[in-house]
């Protein structure tokens, strides 16, 4: 990857040609043109970036590209920004659940034609599509998905005798409880982890929150996410997690990486954290995917990942978007999928991760029918830091009433979605 400042001979020809829309067109002038690309940090290796660099300026030898790396915290203020016109790039990684906050700002370009003309939108996740489609254009384009499966001890499955991982919940929830015994917890889920949670709510059929006649209301408190809260209520219950914190406090991965804990509910990564806080369980650990209400297929679950934006102040727009479609292509999405173990943008690329048991099961729930992200509205920004979800989790494991803490989440979150 190169790092060069715009050459003035560049910025003068932009000036003089302004009119004409300087910037705009591909291959015209005989200029080196420089896209300018934020990526956050450690989305992917410099293995990885060197080689789509090299590769990208060989078959365009007009274009390089500019990478540098974005910190998470702060970077909503930071690609607001930027999409204001202050020190805009051409392309934005964003977390998918973004993108929509920055679509309303009417500064991300509209990629719909690119979507559907080149890079076969309906095969995309559904998870990474809908986030970044604001009203029917498409403005997020997914480059990657992760989402959560279940990592398990290996030693401490075969020394229960079991030999055949569960299908079901209802095989998986009595596995668990033949796990749960002496000194070992058979999972470690703490009661407030709203992700784990909103894939069960999704696969008993119920929702977060729904747009109705372009209002948003927090659905908590029907009988279909009440089933799935049930669920996770019985499975929180075979371990020793606790019922008022989250998954970061204490940090769950140095609860597994004691060794006594069969199960752990987290994205593949976390399998690297837990192996470096304890060496000892390198090459012990098995993974599958959450399971679902029956064998036919995995529980739906939390689609996270990453998708690319394009400011509308970006000077390079058409270039950026070559360059977007190259990073969406079959090609690179492969090469990214085999080098971070990343699920790719499509379903039908799933054969490219087969063998790698991490990947595989992750893709397998994150292709299964309901797993998608969170609800695709400007505001939900608002619920992930006041998140009325957690305290009613709590409140339902410490003996609470479900449907009256149901009912109390669900008028917040109708509140932090209504606007101003």
């Amino acid at each position: 990857m190169k790092i060069r400042p715009l050459p003035p001979s560049i910025a003068l020809a932009c000036v003089a040609a302004l009119t004409t829309g300087c910037g705009l067109v591909p291959g015209t002038g005989s200029e080196t043109r420089t896209v300018q690309i934020w990526l956050m940090k450690d989305s992917v290796s410099d293995e990885f970036l060197d080689r789509f660099t090299a590769e990208y300026e060989k078959e365009h030898p007009a274009v390089e590209l500019e990478i540098s790396f974005q910190e998470w915290t702060g970077i909503g203020k930071k690609v607001n920004a930027a999409l204001d016109g202050k020190n805009t790039p051409d392309i934005i990684e964003v977390g998918n659940t973004q993108v929509s906050q920055y679509a309303e700002s009417d500064g991300l370009m509209d990629l719909t034609l690119e979507s559907v003309r080149d890079l076969g939108s309906d095969e995309w996740l559904e998870g990474l599509k809908a986030p970044g489609n604001i009203n029917g254009s498409q403005y997020g384009i997914p480059w990657y998905a992760a989402n959560r499966v279940v990592i398990y001890n290996k030693d401490i499955f075969a020394d229960a005798g079991i030999t055949k991982l569960p299908k079901t919940r209802a095989q998986w929830l009595e596995m668990t409880e033949e796990l749960n015994t002496g000194g070992t917890q058979g999972i470690y889920l703490p009661g407030q982890d709203w992700y784990t949670l909103a894939g069960f709510v999704w696969e008993d059929g119920g929702d977060l929150a729904v747009e109705r006649a372009g209002s948003w209301e927090g659905m908590l408190h029907t009988k279909e996410a009440l089933r799935g809260m049930d669920y996770y209520k019985k499975l929180q219950a075979l371990g020793k997690g606790p019922k008022d914190a989250d998954e970061r406090t204490p940090p769950q991965t140095g609860e597994f990486a004691k060794g006594n804990v069969a199960q752990l509910i987290d994205i593949p990564a976390a399998a690297g954290v837990i192996e470096k806080a304890n060496p000892q369980l390198k090459g012990k650990l098995g993974y599958f995917s959450v399971p679902g209400k029956t064998a036919a297929k995995p529980s739906a679950v939390f689609t996270g990942g990453s998708d690319l934006i394009i400011p509308e102040k970006a000077k390079r727009r058409s270039d950026a978007v070559e360059v977007v479609k190259a990073l969406a292509s079959e090609r690179w999405q492969t090469d990214l999928a085999k080098t971070m173990s990343y699920v790719p943008n499509k379903e039908s690329l799933a054969a490219v991760i087969q063998g790698q048991e991490a990947t595989a099961a992750m893709a397998a729930g994150a292709v299964a029918k309901g797993s998608q992200a969170s609800p695709n509205s400007p505001q939900w920004a608002n619920v992930e830091v006041d998140n009325p979800i957690k305290p009613f989790m709590s409140k339902v494991l410490q003996g609470g009433d479900p449907a009256r803490a149901a009912r109390e989440a669900s008028d917040r979150i109708t509140t932090l979605l209504s606007p101003g």
